[in-house]
């Protein structure tokens, strides 16, 4: 990487502020309340995560200590504090709302379930004592590969009520990715399903499993419970392997939690899409937990009516903190789906919205093109007058889509918190606060109070205001990652790498700042491009693509070339057929002229591909790696496994 900062030349100047009704009932209420707490945290850093941890979580043991910086990357947090997450999440709502429902499951195909707090904690308590009857004790490592459920969330509360550390893995990851984690984490039990139900489709997962076992070396592993989803037949093991309904009966619908310090490893998640050795991000209880809280409470102004939902899937981190944790520890009624967006047609995401009358909702980008594509004008058939905050989550969202989502989805009413954050840093970091912010279509806005960002160059010097470059956090944060999980160096290389003396978290993302201090994100360092030596974010390439009407998706990725270094190369979904020959070459002279004249020449993509979509994982994360073997022309040795849609890849080899 050369010293030059990243060039930002998409402009964006439309603001939207929020309405004076919308501010009076904040809860956190104008720029000058947000002020305060930003000013609170700059002058006294420590006492103002502090006073957060101790009015949000409910302590077991009060901690003395709020940081310790003394083995700096590895921070510590309330580290002399005991706490238990599940404790955090359900026995405290027990004496104030009892019968609240926590959560309303719509499966996949259309049945609907309702759990009360009470409930719930019962059926976690029953399978945190099947847990323990088994053995595992504080400190043990459970693997969890299951369908979204009620019964994933029990899981996941049963480990942390009973101090074991769970990690999820994505139900569509292949069994070679499992017998990795399983390995890497050294589980010494696994809680699964049958199998999934996605889009009328039943995927295994226990047939996953038993896979993954064959390939050997997971002796560690003492029992495997399977819950009973689909009731397709599988092979079941004796004595390892044991039906969930059988292991909890009889056993008592109380637990006392195992209090554990403040750093106890909540979970470990591996990041998807890393070629070699999976990368096990561990994150702590105490911190974890504090921010999953506050950002509930300041990002998506949690009020106690609120019917909040979540899309993403638990396997993800967005489904740890929105939809575990976060909303459970607030007392939130919250709302998961076990299905596809466009099952059984497009309309899926509005009727849900209008049947449960949910007021927040949170999606991806990825998911919101998807909609545009199939129906951009579905929503206006459904009654979506529940909903007062919309938000984004998982990559940039392009200007154009967020002006849909805004207009045709929210009714210019519902502000749009377009939140930044990562499976590292535990919680959103960057986002408008609904009641603070004028909104500005694909930026993030400004950070959290208490998160010190920056945008730095390669040397780590601040750049100027409207130029680009590298986001880094300056100071910890509660939520962060603690390590990489058995490999601390590899944390501190690629989270405090020398280049910044060690100083900053460098987030990996490219970002500039406006004017007004507002930040957009570019794209990952890695997916900046140096063409003939300009360094080009690829977020805005896609956003100038995906703003011409003809448009519904596109992804940009660089190719080696012989005269400008790096070519883009640009992968298109038309709102159209996909067409072939002259008409595939004549629409990718127009897009090209069209990005010529968004951004400028040297912009213009050099290969365009057109597809009937793109190569995606089954929870919707573009798989840019793949796209840019397609780009070099290598053959694919990658794992494709995960992707929803194989045949894409044969696709998009073709250039127009």
């Amino acid at each position: 990487m050369t010293s030059a900062t990243i060039e930002s030349v998409l402009q964006e100047d439309r603001l939207f502020e929020p309405s004076p009704e919308f501010v009076k009932q904040a809860n956190v209420s104008g720029m000058a309340a947000y002020q305060a707490l930003c000013d609170e945290a700059e002058r006294d850093f420590e006492g103002f995560w502090g006073r957060m941890a101790r009015e949000q979580l409910l302590w077991h043991r009060p901690f003395a200590k709020v940081l310790n910086e003394s083995n700096a990357p590895f921070f510590k947090w309330f580290e002399d504090g005991e706490i238990n997450a599940s404790y955090n999440c359900l026995e405290r709502h027990l004496k104030t709302q009892p019968e609240k429902t926590a959560i309303i499951f719509e499966a996949d195909d259309g049945k609907v379930t309702r759990i009360s707090y009470r409930q719930l904690y019962h059926k976690v308590c029953q399978l945190a004592n099947a847990l323990k009857a088994h053995g595992v004790k504080k400190g043990d490592r459970v693997l969890i590969y299951m369908p979204m459920s009620i019964e994933v969330v029990t899981a996941m509360q049963a480990c942390a009520r009973i101090g074991a550390t769970h990690s999820v893995v994505f139900g569509g990851f292949s069994a070679k990715s499992l017998h990795e984690r399983i390995l890497d984490a050294g589980a010494t039990e696994v809680i699964t399903a049958d199998g999934q139900l996605r889009g009328g489709r039943e995927i295994p997962l226990k047939a996953a499993v038993d896979e993954a076992f064959a390939m050997g070396g997971c002796e560690g592993v003492k029992n495997v419970i399977v819950y009973r989803r689909t009731g397709s037949k599988v092979e079941m093991r004796a004595p390892r392997d044991k039906w969930w309904h059988e292991v909890v009966q009889g056993q008592s619908d109380t637990c006392e939690p195992t209090w554990v310090g403040a750093e106890h490893p909540l979970f470990i998640l591996y990041t998807s899409g890393s070629t070699g050795k999976p990368k096990g991000v561990q994150h702590s209880t105490g911190g974890y937990l504090l921010q999953a809280m506050l950002t509930m409470r300041w990002v998506f102004d949690h009020k106690p009516t609120d019917v909040f939902w979540c899309t993403a899937d638990v396997g993800w981190v967005t489904g740890h903190t929105y939809i575990t944790y976060g909303p459970l520890a607030v007392g939130a009624t919250e709302v998961m789906f076990e299905g596809v967006p466009t099952y059984p047609n497009a309309g899926r995401f509005w009727k849900i919205i209008q049947d449960h009358k949910v007021s927040v909702f949170y999606t991806a980008p990825t998911a919101i093109r998807s909609l545009i594509k199939a129906g951009p004008d579905l929503p206006k058939k459904y009654d979506l007058s529940s909903l007062r905050i919309l938000g984004t989550v998982g990559e940039p969202i392009n200007p154009e889509a967020w002006m849909w989502y805004y207009k045709t989805v929210g009714k210019e009413r519902c502000p749009i918190v377009d939140t930044w954050w990562q499976t590292e840093t535990g919680s959103q970091l960057i986002s408008p606060l609904p009641g603070v912010h004028a909104l500005k279509p694909g930026s993030c806005t400004q950070p959290l109070p208490g998160i010190m960002a920056a945008i730095v160059d390669e040397t780590g010097q601040e750049v100027p205001k409207g130029k680009g470059g590298i986001l880094v956090i300056k100071r910890p944060w509660p939520a962060m990652i603690r390590t990489i999980w058995g490999d601390p160096q590899r944390f501190k290389n690629g989270y405090y790498p020398q280049d910044f003396k060690g100083k900053y978290y460098l987030a990996g993302d490219g970002a500039s700042r406006d004017q007004n201090g507002y930040f957009t994100i570019m794209g990952r360092i890695d997916d900046v491009l140096n063409v003939a030596g300009h360094r080009l974010g690829t977020m805005e390439i896609e956003s100038a693509l995906v703003a011409n009407p003809l448009v519904a998706e596109a992804a940009v990725v660089g190719r080696p070339d012989e005269m400008t270094g790096e070519a883009i190369c640009a992968f298109v979904v038309l709102k159209q057929a996909r067409p072939a020959g002259d008409a595939a070459h004549k629409i990718a002279g127009d897009l090209r002229e069209w990005v010529g004249k968004e951004i400028g020449p040297i912009a213009k993509p050099k290969d365009i591909r057109f597809g009937d979509n793109l190569p995606k994982t089954r929870s919707g994360k573009i798989m840019r790696r793949l796209l840019r073997s397609i780009a070099k022309g290598e053959e694919i040795t990658q794992d494709v496994s995960t992707l929803e849609n194989p045949a894409i890849l044969e696709q998009i080899k073709q250039v127009a």
